[in-house]
């Protein structure tokens, strides 16, 4: 029976991630950070990538290219709490019609060599406006990462070096290749327009447009202001930065939605009125702005943040198994919003999900290993879900999952290990082991939680205090997994 659950459980995974193979052209040139990606795709109808409930609304039809109404996703972004500001209705009412196809950006400053959980909700924006027949561009930042945006930042951003910068690049963009592998996204680098672009020439075509009063007044520059650390001039001229990168993109790609979050408002209007000062579009042809809530919990507090720092997107920084494991321990309090936020199921589903919640015999965590699936899943792809959920299954006592060296491995950073020479292993009792491994301080320890039935080798429980370590113990004969109850665990690699 478990068996048959298992089988069904990972169809089921397999089902919700499956996706189109990558097709990618890169376009590196000897600039510095130059890296563009444009992602080509041939999407088929999947019940991962087309999970929208659109009442009386027709969908678009990526495949055949045929304009059909569009389901409307400012409608959509707002319904599942997704929805903060937008700069014009007329935004609403274009984003339902069957004559204009939007085409929305979201910026993404390399800071680090990994996107983080904040990142993620401008990611999830892109794609609902995917999903509705708009077309999107993800803006990595390697030229105003070198002056670091201010907004809810306390004191100056650290410079990254240029060597850094590319590193970080990379990576973003191999996040970029996984989560946007089976849709029309294009990756560009604002480095490209602005490697060329003095400070004269910045002056006089952006900078007598701008009003001081106005920059003063947005929000971030006032908490900077206020503050002991004060505000460099170099932060100040970040919002007309990203003003211009708006009016560029508006110029020479016809992008005319911007979107971020809360605190990018000052931002991002910045970059409307540019555009209305300097190109001055008729009313078809408007630019247009949207925010995203920042990712909150139910207390206030930020989420994406845990105990060793922030929770990365890319697998070399967090493994899928703590990415997944973070999800799985969402507060009751917070999942159901979670869901609506964070994952494309449709609506009715996750309000049942939390009516299921309220009733009698529900099991617990339930709706949490619906949300830590759906997140894993789109952010680490199948593989990377399958690895978080046996990972999962590894660290669970007297689990029927079957053991390999790469599921142990994946672990290992998560648990105490040890490594011993292949004769320290062998025919050596598992009592003795476990005290040389650290798993038990005393022999008397071992042996009185070993009497309790509390002692397993390779999550299968030891009864017998004579159990010594035979050759088909080792995991692949390279690793062993030692557990005290259902937490303390100690992975031993035989060196």
């Amino acid at each position: 029976m478990a068996a048959a659950a298992a089988a069904a459980a990972a169809a089921s995974r397999t089902l919700l991630c499956s996706h189109q193979k990558l097709i990618i052209s890169s376009i590196y040139s000897t600039t510095t950070s130059k890296i563009t990606h444009t992602f080509l795709h041939r999407i088929k109808n999947s019940a991962f990538f087309s999970s929208i409930s659109c009442v009386h609304q027709l969908q678009y039809d990526p495949q055949t290219q045929t304009h059909c109404r569009h389901p409307n996703v400012v409608d959509i972004l707002e319904r599942r709490g997704l929805l903060e500001s937008i700069t014009s209705d007329n935004l609403r009412s274009l984003a339902s019609s069957n004559e204009k196809t939007l085409k929305v950006y979201c910026g993404f400053d390399p800071t680090a060599e990994s996107l983080h959980l904040g990142n993620l909700l401008g990611i999830i924006v892109l794609s609902w406006f995917l999903r509705c027949g708009h077309q999107a561009v993800a803006l990595i930042g390697g030229a105003t990462a070198r002056v670091g945006d201010p907004s809810g930042k306390s004191i100056e951003r650290p410079e990254l070096d240029i060597d850094t910068l590319e590193k970080n690049i990379l990576g973003i963009s191999k996040t970029f290749s996984t989560i946007f592998g089976s849709s029309n996204v294009v990756i560009l680098n604002n480095y490209d327009w602005w490697k060329d672009f003095s400070f004269l020439d910045f002056l006089k075509q952006v900078g007598r447009f701008a009003r001081i009063g106005t920059m003063i007044a947005k929000e971030s520059v006032k908490k900077r202001l206020e503050s002991e650390q004060g505000l460099s001039f170099t932060e100040f001229s970040y919002q007309l930065l990203q003003g211009y990168d708006f009016l560029y993109l508006f110029q020479n790609k016809g992008v005319n939605v911007q979107i971020g979050g809360s605190d990018q408002w000052g931002n991002i209007t910045a970059g409307t009125e540019l555009i209305r000062k300097i190109l001055q579009p008729d009313s078809d042809n408007e630019a247009y702005g949207l925010t995203f809530p920042l990712l909150l919990k139910s207390d206030g507090s930020k989420f994406g943040k845990s105990e060793d720092g922030a929770i990365w997107l890319s697998p070399s920084m967090l493994s899928p198994y703590k990415f997944y494991q973070y999800f799985f321990s969402v507060p009751d309090a917070d999942v159901i919003r979670f869901l609506r936020i964070l994952t494309f199921l449709d609506l009715e589903e996750i309000d049942e999900l939390e009516k299921d919640m309220k009733r009698p015999g529900y099991v617990p965590n339930t709706a949490q290993r619906r949300l830590a699936e759906e997140v894993t899943c789109f952010v680490h792809g199948e593989d990377g879900l399958n690895e978080a959920v046996k990972a999962t299954e590894a660290l669970r006592p007297g689990a029927e999952t079957e053991l390999d060296w790469k599921t142990i491995e994946a672990i290992a950073e998560d648990v105490p290990s040890c490594s011993l020479a292949y004769d320290q292993v062998l025919n050596v009792s598992l009592v003795d082991l476990s005290v040389s491994a650290g798993l038990f301080e005393s022999k008397s320890a071992a042996r009185r939680l070993l009497k309790q039935g509390g002692v397993y080798l390779n999550n299968n429980r030891v009864d017998s205090e004579s159990k010594r370590i035979e050759p088909q113990d080792i995991v692949d004969d390279k690793v062993l997994l030692l557990s005290a109850g259902k937490k303390n665990k100690v992975v031993v690699r035989i060196a």
